[in-house]
């Protein structure tokens, strides 16, 4: 018997089904763990996806309201976006929290690492709380149209309860934020 972490799968060929300047996804023809043939279609993410946790010296939140074109429904948000390669995640964490609310942040931690849906892709995001803020002008790319609303934190865990909130990496971090506040770690 094989050790429970070692590949069940055998790639037998692959090829490049689409590109674009954000994604690329391929189709593999493999082998299956039950030994069957089959195919398995992955979709490789070109940037890193980088959140921020906005957090003021009295504990209220920002969030970035934006429609998002692929769910067709409004969201609400942490501050987020894609992490180039020519840029460290901290540098990228600073920019988006800069360009989406106008926040500087004196101090930034990274929370956690999270492989953001992998069945079917590649994509890790990197999550960061940031603290110290000073407030300066916004300036969104031209594919956001944003609304900035900093609340208490009671207002955003009820937007996280009731399903106002459904982003994966703004969940990870009110999460990750109610686990600090309720002292379970640092």
């Amino acid at each position: 018997m094989s050790h429970p972490e070692e590949n069940p799968w055998t790639t037998i060929g692959s090829r490049a089904v689409y590109e674009n300047p954000w994604i690329a996804v391929r189709e593999d023809q493999v082998i299956r763990p039950d030994g069957e043939s089959g195919i398995y279609g992955v979709v490789h993410f070109k940037h890193r996806a980088i959140g921020v946790l906005p957090v003021d010296e009295q504990g209220r939140i920002w969030l970035v309201g934006q429609y998002r074109y692929p769910l067709g429904r409004y969201s609400w948000e942490i501050p987020e976006g894609g992490g180039r390669e020519d840029e460290s995640n901290e540098e990228t964490a600073r920019r988006e929290l800069r360009e989406e609310t106008g926040l500087s942040a004196g101090k930034l931690e990274l929370m956690l690492v999270s492989h953001l849906s992998n069945c079917v892709s590649d994509e890790v995001g990197y999550l960061f709380r940031a603290t110290g803020l000073e407030e300066g002008p916004s300036a969104p790319e031209g594919t956001e149209r944003l609304h900035v609303q900093r609340l208490e934190w009671e207002e955003a865990w009820r937007m996280l309860q009731s399903g106002a909130i459904t982003d994966s990496l703004s969940v990870m971090a009110l999460l990750h934020e109610a686990l600090r506040r309720a002292n379970r770690f640092p």
